[in-house]
């Protein structure tokens, strides 16, 4: 499992409602039921995803992020989780929007494209970044949107969205920590629990 997923665990209750946002093949929403015993959906938008996500028993809806949650009403979760989505939509402000109007909270991970790696890579070759972290040509990636720990965090300012906790993950278990010095040039993944 991405270490991102396993470092967003601790922010969910027990029990609780979750949403999760391009849920994949569903291993995550059914490791929070397994072992947080929490009442989750997923939404996904890949057929062979929402297969496997059914296969496992989970409640999942077919669903394009990007034509908005509006058959969900307000509050009806407590945690909407959109992990390595949010550069893969077209519009991230509004699914940011609709995350904190159908969840109490949210959790929100993407790859910081402010890394030095991605950096020197850019720097040096002039040519966009391809790596075991970021695997996708840039004619063939899903990513939309290339986004920063900076970035992320002024968006969350101009939309007064509250910041409750960020954490970062590198390339290993480890802890990070020039990551955690300084997330926006040595943090591989950004994560974030937000709220209104």
């Amino acid at each position: 499992m991405r270490l991102d997923l396993t470092h967003i665990q601790r922010w969910i209750k027990p029990g609780s409602r979750v949403l999760d946002l391009g849920c994949g093949n569903g291993e995550f929403l059914q490791l929070l039921q397994d072992q947080r015993q929490v009442r989750g959906t997923g939404i996904e938008i890949g057929e062979q995803e929402i297969t496997a996500a059914i296969a496992r028993g989970l409640n999942i809806v077919e669903q394009n992020l990007d034509q908005g949650l509006a058959n969900f009403p307000d509050q009806s979760f407590d945690t909407v989780v959109m992990a390595h989505a949010l550069q893969a939509v077209h519009y991230p402000d509004r699914v940011l929007d609709e995350m904190l109007r159908i969840g109490r909270e949210g959790i929100v991970t993407f790859p910081n494209f402010a890394h030095w790696r991605c950096r020197l890579y850019l720097g040096t070759r002039g040519r966009m970044p391809v790596s075991r972290f970021m695997p996708y040509h840039w004619y063939d990636t899903p990513n939309i949107h290339f986004c920063t720990v900076k970035d992320f965090e002024a968006l969350c300012e101009q939309k007064n969205i509250r910041i409750l906790a960020r954490d970062v993950v590198g390339n290993t278990e480890r802890q990070p920590l020039l990551a955690t010095a300084w997330p926006n040039l040595f943090a591989t993944t950004a994560i974030y629990h937000i709220t209104r």
